[in-house]
């Protein structure tokens, strides 16, 4: 039985869904109660704040932060789950997970909050899988990620200070080596 677009979509929206909620939840939790979650964020090398690989990407710091990862994050994500449905569970959890890890290990010493390695990691799969893989979709996807989030490839660098860039490099690199293992894969997309 075929599925309709919309349902389709509808399910593709499920899981970053669901994610967005989370984190709009801990930001409203963090404002009401005038809490500053940054403690679960990452702090390198500090086993005390290990659980920061689990929590940074759900904490952010104020409206514009949210802002900034929520839409890409949920723009992205629905496009995972919709074009490339076989593997998207896969993808976000190493580009959640990994990209953190890699924070741990070679971050600067102080709190990295915020979804923007896991937003990196996904925008960069879906750049790389166009490379890797070579079909009409896949490219197609891939100038349309590059035409809609090109710009991030400047965050990859450090130029702010208060900017975790270690986050943006290592989603960058998660999303790169992602997309690279996933392209060998002969059926990635039950659409």
């Amino acid at each position: 039985m075929k599925m309709t677009l919309g349902k389709r979509m509808g399910e593709s929206f499920f899981v970053p869904f669901r994610f967005g909620v989370l984190i709009v939840l801990l930001f409203l939790v963090q404002e009401v109660f005038r809490i500053d979650l940054a403690f679960l964020g990452i702090f390198p090398m500090k086993i005390k704040f290990l659980h920061g690989v689990l929590f940074s990407p759900l904490i952010h710091g104020n409206v514009l932060h949210l802002i900034s990862n929520l839409i890409p994050f949920l723009v992205l994500g629905t496009s995972l789950y919709f074009f490339y449905d076989k593997v998207a569970d896969r993808v976000i959890l190493q580009c959640y997970l990994f990209t953190n890890l890699i924070v741990w290990f070679a971050g600067r010493p102080y709190f990295h909050i915020g979804a923007s390695g896991l937003v990196y990691g996904l925008a960069f799969f879906m750049i790389s899988l166009g490379i890797f893989r070579g079909t009409v979709k896949s490219i197609i996807i891939s100038f349309i990620t590059i035409f809609l989030y090109g710009g991030i490839i400047y965050g990859v660098l450090p130029t702010d200070k208060k900017i975790s860039w270690e986050s943006h490099l290592a989603g960058t690199a998660v999303g790169i080596v992602s997309a690279f293992q996933v392209s060998r894969k002969r059926k990635i997309s039950s659409f």
